[in-house]
């Protein structure tokens, strides 16, 4: 193996490389949210459809979030909110909950609830659904069972959800993902006390921790739900 001359090379300045990136980052996003900006005035003055103007703000919120402005993002993130639920549009509603939810506001937390209920509840791409429940991961405590549960959930649904090369992949993050959970949990470090850890906490069982995670959304949401439950769900297509 080949030792480094450290007379013969400089060592890159990969500090002053990141500030230049991020300025750079920054630069471009600033010059997209323009362009998003420009092209929403354009589309009031002509009257486009509600759905066209919704999508664009998500766009703008999502850019403003990444910019680090998430006061600016949330009023323009909510309005497309609205529009998504109202038109059943479910996927795109919990997109917007996501780009919410790293608002970082106040009312993040219940954007986060309030997306997994209706990424878990509608059929929409498993993994705009396991990127919310990794929020909640992210979000717990090491001890806590929520994190257990969201990722017990995530396995479940790459299984049912999801198909070929896709289910293939999403298995094998959220195996590891459960993995994870377990370790820091309870320090679990091997297959046969995985077994036991998800035995003793019930995460073999859709129909335990899929009420588990129930109490989790409400604990994230309190009562300030946006939408009707019982209407969106005797919406769906598979309840009519």
């Amino acid at each position: 193996m080949k030792q480094f001359d450290l007379l013969a090379h400089s060592l890159p300045d990969t500090a002053a490389d990141s500030v230049m990136n991020f300025g750079g980052e920054a630069a471009a996003l600033e010059s997209h949210l323009q362009v998003l900006l420009d092209h929403m005035r354009d589309l009031e003055r002509c009257g486009c459809s509600p759905h066209r103007l919704a999508d664009l703000r998500l766009q703008i919120a999502r850019t403003l979030v990444e910019l680090e402005r998430g006061e600016e993002a949330w009023p323009i993130g909510r309005a497309a909110f609205e529009h998504f639920i109202a038109s059943d549009q479910f996927e795109l509603a919990a997109d917007a909950c996501d780009v919410l939810f790293r608002a970082n506001r106040p009312e993040s937390i219940g954007a986060l609830g309030q997306g997994i209920w209706i990424a878990v509840t509608c059929p929409i791409d498993p993994e705009l659904t396991i990127e919310l429940l990794n929020h909640v991961i992210d979000e717990t405590p090491d001890d806590a069972d929520g994190a257990a549960v969201a990722a017990a959930t995530a396995l479940f649904l790459s299984d049912v959800r999801a198909h070929g090369r896709q289910r293939e992949d999403l298995m094998f993050f959220t195996t590891q993902l459960l993995g994870t959970v377990a370790r820091r949990h309870s320090g679990i470090d091997s297959p046969e006390q995985l077994d036991l850890w998800m035995d003793r906490l019930e995460l073999k069982e859709p129909e335990k921790f899929l009420v588990r995670l129930r109490n989790v959304v409400d604990v994230l949401v309190q009562d300030d739900w946006w939408f009707d439950r019982e209407a969106l769900q005797a919406r769906l297509p598979f309840n009519q």
